[in-house]
């Protein structure tokens, strides 16, 4: 019952879409645990871009199930745009292959306008969010209040939860936020127009998963966003609303913690994050642009042009701690290539005290110091390496680096963004 899980390992965007696209090939089927379209899986295939939020990146080879699980939140507009994204390029059989968890709660109107108020409020002290109301869906399903998937399948409980959540939320749109609320009537009318596309691909997705492990198929396992955004284990209270490691995979998809077999970090060869928050190795502005231009380093989802630093160990450890990484699946390693010389960040001094792993809780008045160390670059284009044995001396010291500073093996090098341009030094993920 072979289950492998794929999670970012520093702050996301590592390029888990590609990681899973091609990993998806050795499996029957794919499955996401968390996080909603506030997330974006980047995907190339030839001379064609796939951008997707929701849908898992399995979609995109023939005959793979998919399944959005009950952890994922999932906006009804987003999902059901994606759908005819995908089905207008050649993609007809979505509707056969693609699963929604039931119990999966759903983003409506209210908790977007909600996530851009208080974001608003905060000011100076603004977390960074993308507005698309993924933390306060999150929030409406902890307080009991939101709704689910299922309740698509009827006209009365949609009018039930749709009033109950514009009761909810219009004193506080009204009196606090100062935003206009909601027509009922539109939002139910939306509602009713969404579920006759996405009613026919709900099922119970704890009982369809462990019917597929039980039966030996092979599920791969993916998340959004980064170990170091995980509402319980990254830098809070710059997170997300959710839990992208491994044990968000259990409760995210109904599974049993031994059904996970493998789980493998995508790490990038530097550093990057969107949004506020702590960054030890972040660039200067001027060095931190032309790696963001080398690198695309703009936001899936967003466009947001995304921090950039060196590789940070520390970080990469604690994700690899909590997460029981077995291995690492390294990329954009070509982003580097034009580099004298490239600087890791191997431990930090904190407060004047050397620590080798990022900490648990980074106060502002904090102090932090970066430890680096210094390797030479390589100067060489390594876009069309199609072995290891291929890659320049001093790229392959470098890998080696990082395996030595995180005590993992690398079986994935990525040196470009196509299918293509990876290098496997395993070829069975999934044995």
């Amino acid at each position: 019952m072979p289950a492998l899980v794929i999670v970012g390992s520093q702050w996301g965007d590592e390029g888990k879409g590609k990681i899973v696209d091609i990993l998806s090939a050795q499996s029957d089927a794919v499955a996401r645990y968390q996080g909603g379209s506030n997330a974006g899986h980047t995907v190339i295939v030839g001379d064609k871009k796939y951008v997707l939020h929701l849908i898992p990146s399995g979609i995109l080879h023939e005959g793979r199930m998919c399944l959005i699980g009950n952890g994922v939140v999932v906006d009804p507009q987003s999902l059901t745009e994606e759908i005819n994204m995908l089905t207008s390029m050649g993609f007809n059989d979505v509707y056969s292959r693609l699963k929604i968890s039931d119990c999966a709660h759903l983003v409506l109107p209210y908790q977007k306008l909600m996530d851009v108020a208080q974001e608003k409020q905060r000011g100076a002290g603004k977390i960074g969010t993308t507005g698309r109301g993924i933390g306060c869906t999150y929030g409406d399903k902890t307080t009991r209040c939101g709704m689910r998937a299922g309740d698509l399948r009827s006209e009365k409980k949609i009018r039930a939860k749709v009033e109950t959540l514009a009761r909810y939320y219009a004193p506080l749109f009204e009196k606090v936020y100062d935003v206009p609320v909601p027509n009922t009537e539109d939002v139910v009318r939306e509602l009713l127009g969404y579920a006759k596309t996405l009613v026919p691909l709900l099922v119970d997705g704890p009982l369809w998963i462990n019917n597929l492990i039980k039966a030996g198929k092979k599920v791969l396992i993916e998340g959004a966003q980064g170990i170091l955004l995980d509402i319980d284990h990254g830098t809070y209270p710059f997170v997300t609303s959710s839990n992208p490691t491994p044990g968000g995979a259990c409760t995210g998809l109904g599974l049993s913690p031994q059904s996970i077999t493998r789980v493998a970090g995508v790490v990038k060869a530097y550093t990057t994050r969107v949004g506020e928050g702590p960054m030890p190795t972040e660039f200067d502005e001027k060095f931190g642009a032309l790696i963001r231009t080398e690198g695309g380093e703009f936001g899936a989802t967003t466009g947001r042009p995304r921090r950039c630093g060196w590789f940070d160990a520390p970080v990469v450890r604690r994700a690899a701690m909590v997460s029981g990484l077995n291995e690492i699946l390294l990329t954009k390693l070509d982003v580097l290539d034009k580099l004298e010389t490239i600087q890791l960040g191997v431990r930090y001094r904190v407060n004047g005290q050397e620590t080798d792993i990022f900490p648990s809780t980074l106060d502002e008045d904090d102090s932090l110091e970066v430890i680096y160390e210094e390797v030479p670059g390589w100067q060489t284009s390594t876009c069309n390496c199609k072995t290891y044995d291929e890659l320049p001396e001093n790229a392959k010291k470098y890998i080696a680096k990082i395996e030595e500073l995180i005590g993992l093996p690398i079986a994935v090098v990525s040196v470009n963004p196509d299918r293509d341009g990876t290098i496997f030094r395993k070829e069975d993920f999934f044995a």
